[in-house]
């Protein structure tokens, strides 16, 4: 972890600030109740808790164990659907598998062979016609649809633009 998130996190209730507002846009529209859901680099959980308090199953996965206890802390206070895991996502295998898998910001951290490996793992993760959501570094999308590309199930890039690609799988 080039930056130190976990004594960020340690030290910093809400670090990173509200949830993402496309997010928070694609949820208010987002049609399955009860999702599974696959928050991947989820910090103190500011998306994955908004997601749980809209009635949806959250894991959420980050290598900071600051951040994943004040995510467990949050569901426990206010009795939600999330599961925290401190993982480290370059070997991070989901178990079992999702209807959203949501991608904040995080794959950015990794060297692009291992950016590349992680989404294709997560990917066969993805429930048909489940949705992977995705921000990034602008300059990574290509390479994050080009993947989706390789893969034997058909995606459907849905929102493309800056930092973010919203695909679903057909």
């Amino acid at each position: 972890m080039a930056y130190n998130y976990d004594k960020l996190y340690g030290e910093t209730e809400n670090a990173l600030g509200e949830p993402t507002p496309i997010f928070v846009e694609f949820f208010d529209r987002f049609d399955h109740p009860n999702a599974r859901i696959l928050d991947v680099g989820c910090g103190q959980g500011r998306d994955a808790v908004f997601m749980a308090r809209k009635g949806h199953h959250v894991t959420g996965v980050d290598l900071s164990p600051n951040g994943i206890r004040a995510l467990n802390d949050a569901a426990t206070k206010d009795g939600l659907p999330i599961q925290g895991i401190v993982a480290d996502i370059v070997s991070y295998v989901p178990s079992g598998t999702f209807d959203v898998i949501l991608i904040d910001r995080t794959l950015h951290m990794l060297s692009a062979p291992d950016r590349r490996a992680v989404l294709t793992r997560l990917l066969g993760h993805i429930r048909p016609n489940g949705w992977l959501l995705i921000a990034d570094e602008t300059s990574n999308i290509p390479d994050f649809t080009s993947t989706l590309r390789t893969q034997n199930s058909p995606w459907t890039v849905e929102h493309l633009k800056g930092g973010y690609l919203f695909a679903r799988q057909a």
